[in-house]
């Protein structure tokens, strides 16, 4: 799977479960940790943690993907997971304004925001 299909496709299952204001960022130039970033919100800790989870069954189950690893699943303010080419950030929506993730990765054009 291309990473730009693995991010088109993490953001069809992020939006199904109801994730907020879902962004793609092209790093590919930016960046060797990935191509793209996917950006997510959600209006509480419990919807984070949902959304991680769904993410990650659904991944597995249609493409046999895990995440090389991922972070704060438990806190449930800010989710990282690491699929190699395409890492997913799931904030907590007060977390995300808080620490504006996207301001520090865009650089021109590189910014999509999804919608299905």
């Amino acid at each position: 799977m291309e990473s730009k299909d693995l991010a088109l496709e993490i953001c069809r299952i992020l939006s199904s479960k109801k994730a907020k204001d879902i962004t793609i960022i092209n790093v590919r130039h930016l960046t060797i940790i990935a191509d793209y970033f996917i950006i997510a919100s959600a209006t509480s800790t419990t919807a984070v943690r949902a959304l991680a989870h769904e993410l990650e069954e659904k991944l597995y189950e249609k493409h046999n993907r895990s995440p090389l690893r991922s972070e704060g699943i438990r806190e449930g303010r800010w989710v990282a997971m690491d699929y190699g080419e395409v890492i997913v950030h799931i904030f907590y929506e007060e977390t995300r304004k808080f620490y504006q993730l996207e301001r520090l990765w865009t650089d021109g054009e590189n910014v999509t925001v999804y919608e299905d």
